[in-house]
């Protein structure tokens, strides 16, 4: 027999609190579509009308107590800000990925709340007041970048999905919806909880009230000269001459990424396994070594190898033009 959850008004309050950004929201079919088998997101109205109900203390206990599932809105777009940033991923791997920015997340002290999904997870950063979707999405994109992870939607099929996916949304506009948590997922029947706390509602916001929020402040320092949040921000390091034709030896110029074996797309580099690191026994994720696509001689290493270390861990040192 299944066990009945109810959820108590103090629960609903701080899920409100937490989660609920706008009114608008969408709701998950109890039953599956008859060809795909999925269970689809829609956004529910008044029935017999096209007026879109609301999100409402009622709904989120229904939500809570796994007779309805909904989807949450990130962006108001009345101030373009958010509660909250919800980092989904569900591709081969993908905890490791997580687990790795939980882990650079807390030593900027922002403190991500872990939650299982069908076939992966969602990290979940809490805000203390709603920042612009901008910024939000600025840090998280960046982070992805430094340490090799995946965007989806970069030119990937996999990787991350980061909500809010837009900077900013019109009147009117919603953007991309994200299940509540700690409701039932129709799909995998099942109720997915937090990582860090026992399951119970009033364990899970508990937990989730504990976590260190993130300030106005602290986001505007984390993305200190960061203007894009699209994957771009490789620095161009020096331009490095010897890595042109060499006179008088034939040669043609060095190609790294003749050297370098598999690559993947991230943005607008390639990323990969950086030689001089593999030489002591580091970068087993192989995501330490940022290549620029549109000039593959432009190249960097995150854990600090400079050029000449790289190209000496490759066999082809760079030669040093001594001057007359």
């Amino acid at each position: 027999m299944a066990t009945i959850i109810t959820a108590s008004p103090q629960v609903v309050e701080d899920y409100q609190r937490l989660f609920v950004n706008r009114r608008a929201y969408t709701m998950q079919s109890m039953r599956p579509h008859p060809e795909t088998g999925r269970h689809y997101y829609f956004r529910p109205s008044k029935k017999g009308t096209d007026t879109p109900l609301v999100l409402t203390e009622g709904t989120i206990r229904q939500h809570l107590e796994g007779k309805i599932t909904v989807g949450l809105y990130a962006i108001n777009p009345s101030t373009q800000r958010c509660k909250w940033v919800a980092i989904d991923a569900d591709y081969k791997n993908s905890m490791e990925d997580l687990l790795k920015l939980q882990y650079h997340l807390t030593k900027d002290r922002v403190e991500p709340a872990l939650e299982m999904s069908k076939r992966g997870g969602h990290l979940w950063i809490f805000l203390a007041t709603p920042l612009l979707a901008k910024e939000c999405r600025i840090y998280i994109h960046d982070l992805a970048l430094r340490l090799g992870v995946p965007v989806k939607g970069s030119g990937l099929a996999d990787g991350i999905e980061v909500f809010p996916k837009h900077d900013a949304i019109g009147s009117g506009e919603f953007g991309n919806a994200i299940r509540g948590p700690l409701g039932i997922h129709r799909g995998a029947n099942r109720r997915f909880w937090f990582y860090g706390a026992d399951y119970t509602l009033e364990n899970q916001m508990a937990y989730l009230n504990r976590l260190r929020k993130v300030t106005e402040e602290e986001l505007r320092r984390f993305i200190a000269g960061k203007e894009k949040h699209e994957l771009d921000p490789l620095p161009r390091p020096q331009r490095v001459t010897s890595t042109e034709r060499i006179p008088g030896n034939g040669r043609s110029e060095f190609r790294i990424l003749e050297h370098i074996g598999r690559v993947r797309k991230v943005g607008r580099n390639y990323i990969a396994r950086c030689p001089s690191c593999a030489d002591s026994g580091h970068d087993r994720s192989g995501d330490n070594l940022a290549i620029l696509i549109d000039d593959p001689r432009f190249y960097k290493c995150w854990a600090g190898c400079t050029k000449e270390m790289i190209r000496a861990a490759l066999g082809y040192p760079i030669h040093v033009r001594h001057s007359a």
